[in-house]
């Protein structure tokens, strides 16, 4: 794991390129059932095509060709292989009891990534970012709209999901935990509570970068937030970076990336979709255009790491860091002493 120090250090000479979308690379292989089972699963009952995480125990090697042609492409943080695979989501698939053991292997992955590549190109510096995903449960939303007050899971089962999470991603090694696609606040203050009771646990200072994901134009998180209000929410955990990532395109992003750069203290990430899904699910932003939204973000300081979500390939990642070259990182603003508060809107006193 990376010490704090230096990557702030590292943070602050340069502009990170975080990589692109691990699932749109998978969808290109066209897996069948059999390809995602593998011998480990050969006879499990349940169907478990497009369990992407599953590949990280049953086509390592699929995942590790992945991983390294993020990091040909001019990647300098590689995201695990581990989105879904907290005990919560595996259960759609019949594979919880697995969820250690896919957060462990997607880590090795990424880490043995990263040092073969550091092997050939030793003057380079790359990370490895732990992923822990939203699930798919929503802790402070009633999933029954007739009962307001119903949920399907509790602040707690989440804590004790991710604390599994976060301690096989440390364990693979691991540089830096990376709660993304956040709709949910209270989803994602579960998993940073579960960061700090692995810190505390171990005796150790874990590195944090968080992303929200708006999910429409009205500039809100699903469960309602403002972009101000979200930071204010999660702000207290001492995160490395907060971002945005996902839903959206470039283009959509783009202004709440500009109100993101208005009020963050803390450096500031984004790895948006690659455009809208157009009429047949799939993505239009080119290489190129989304190389020109980079140039300009980077040119107004907006950035300190980049990145892609759905849609994006290896092209894009090395359109992004060609696109970044030379350009220097965003400033991180004086820490004021603001009491900041939070609703679905921000209150500053």
């Amino acid at each position: 794991m990376i010490e704090i120090s230096k990557l702030i250090d590292l943070l602050e000479k340069k502009i990170l390129v975080l990589d692109g979308a691990m699932g749109t690379m998978i969808q290109k292989e066209n897996l069948k059932e059999k390809d995602f089972r593998g011998k480990k699963f050969a006879s499990a009952e349940s169907n478990l095509s497009g369990n992407n995480d599953i590949l990280n125990i049953t086509n390592q090697e699929l995942i590790y060709k992945i991983h390294k042609l993020y990091l040909d492409s001019g990647a300098d943080i590689i995201e695990t292989n581990t989105f879904n695979s907290s005990r919560i989501s595996q259960k759609d698939y019949n594979c919880e009891d697995y969820s250690f053991e896919l957060n462990f292997q997607g880590g090795l992955l990424a880490r043995q990534a990263v040092d073969d590549y550091l092997k050939r190109n030793p003057s380079n510096s790359k990370l490895v970012a732990g992923v822990l995903g939203p699930t798919n449960r929503t802790c402070s939303m009633s999933p029954d709209v007739n009962d307001p007050g119903f949920r399907n899971i509790t602040f707690d089962d989440l804590l004790n999901d991710y604390e599994i999470c976060v301690d096989a991603l440390i364990k693979s090694k691991v540089d830096i935990i990376l709660v993304e696609t956040v709709f949910d606040t209270l989803n994602a203050k579960a998993a940073l509570m579960a960061v700090r009771k692995v810190e505390k646990r171990q005796k150790i200072q874990i590195p944090i970068m968080i992303s929200a994901t708006i999910t429409d134009l009205s500039g809100r998180t699903l469960s309602g937030q403002t972009v101000e209000g979200f930071y204010n929410s999660v702000i207290h955990s001492n995160p490395i970076s907060i971002g945005l990532n996902c839903a959206l395109g470039p283009k959509e992003l783009e202004p709440y990336l500009i109100e993101l750069n208005r009020i963050s203290e803390v450096f500031i990430s984004i790895h948006p979709n690659a455009g809208l899904p157009n009429a047949f699910g799939e993505y239009d932003e080119t290489p190129e255009s989304m190389g020109r939204f980079v140039k300009e973000w980077s040119e107004n300081n907006y950035l300190n790491i980049m990145g892609g979500c759905c849609g994006t390939t290896p092209e894009h990642i090395r359109v992004m860091k060609e696109s970044l070259k030379n350009k220097l990182p965003r400033k991180i603003k004086l820490k004021s002493d603001k009491l900041r508060l939070s609703g679905l809107e921000a209150f500053n006193f």
